[in-house]
């Protein structure tokens, strides 16, 4: 009878082989970690996958006596030591901050195995999507005076509107995704909705691979200090004019057939991500460093089961949701 090792094991060994950031140094004060962060990272692909929302259920999890567990818990053990509950707690806690450099770092590599602007031009597509905060919604009036109403209103959220979802209480995931047959997530930060796209968009082009040559936004993008940093690194902004239509300069048309490109690459991963992890509805967490710990790592996740796919020649970006329940 042939044995394979579950689906969650050889994601988690994925982990491994990753090429990785560098750490920010140790401060002068203080214990040293005595744990790696891809191990923290196994332990988060974990909880995603499993819904594990907190340190304890993952504990509760891994004390379960069955075969997966036991190869779990060896994945997640160094140098003999097994981290304890409140090390889970202080690690993860600490895990939101790298999210970003782990996604962006994650990303060039993907490109360079997948090659995805072969064919077509280096574009890479700018947008934010909504994410709804758990528990009831903060109205304006009682915010101003201070007063929360209810115990499951996440205070930490925030209002926004757009044009698709009207007004919403929660969060943004801000993404940069590659502009191709396959979509590549390469840069990735959430924020509470009140914050504007072009103030995180700096921040997603500084994870972006070196040949990017066209950035693609909606009207929000269309921003000078963004254009600018665009044009230092000599890429190209393709936004949406602001003004009355019909748009009659020189490169309406030009920008026509880019905005198409967009719209059949951001927009449809944005849906795609939310019904994978299927939070259409509501996150599962309170609080923005948890959601940005989960979110975040919901992005990374994505990228390595992407790269697990080339690994095992499985059709790249097809399927994902049924490979991760089967996990």
């Amino acid at each position: 009878m042939l044995h394979r090792e579950p689906l969650l094991v050889i994601l988690l060994k994925l982990i491994d082989g990753i090429p990785w950031p560098q750490e920010a140094a140790q401060r002068g004060r203080g214990r040293p970690s005595v744990y790696s962060e891809r191990l923290i990272v196994k332990a988060l692909v974990i909880m995603i996958i499993r819904r594990l929302y907190t340190a304890y259920s993952l504990l509760a999890f891994l004390q379960q006596d069955t075969d997966l567990t036991c190869q779990l818990r060896e994945l997640l053990t160094e140098a003999g030591r097994f981290p304890s509950r409140r090390t889970w707690e202080r690690r993860l806690a600490k895990l939101p901050d790298r999210l970003p450099g782990l996604i962006g770092c994650l990303g060039r590599q993907l490109v360079v195995l997948l090659q995805p602007w072969a064919r077509g031009g280096r574009a890479v597509a700018l947008d934010s999507t909504a994410l709804r905060a758990k528990g009831g919604v903060w109205h304006k009036k009682d915010r101003e005076q201070g007063v929360v109403p209810h115990s499951t209103i996440d205070t930490e959220a925030h209002w926004s509107k757009s044009g698709y979802h009207g007004w919403w209480y929660g969060w943004k995931l801000h993404l940069a995704c590659t502009v191709s047959a396959v979509w590549i997530p390469l840069a990735a930060e959430l924020t509470p909705a009140n914050v504007a796209d072009p103030d995180k968009a700096l921040m997603l082009l500084h994870e972006l691979p070196p040949e990017v040559r066209f950035i693609l936004g909606d009207t929000h993008y269309n921003d000078p200090l963004l254009r600018s940093e665009c044009e230092f690194h000599d890429r190209l902004l393709v936004a949406t004019r602001r003004g009355k239509y019909p748009h009659a300069d020189p490169g309406v048309e030009v920008r026509k057939v880019f905005h198409r490109l967009r719209s059949k690459a951001i927009e449809p991963f944005n849906g795609l991500f939310k019904n994978i992890f299927e939070w259409g509805g509501q996150v599962p967490v309170k609080g923005l460093k948890r959601t940005q710990l989960f979110v975040l790592g919901a992005v990374f996740l994505y990228q390595v089961v992407l790269l697990y796919q080339i690994q095992h020649q499985r059709p790249v970006g097809v399927g994902i949701k049924p490979l991760l329940r089967a996990a």
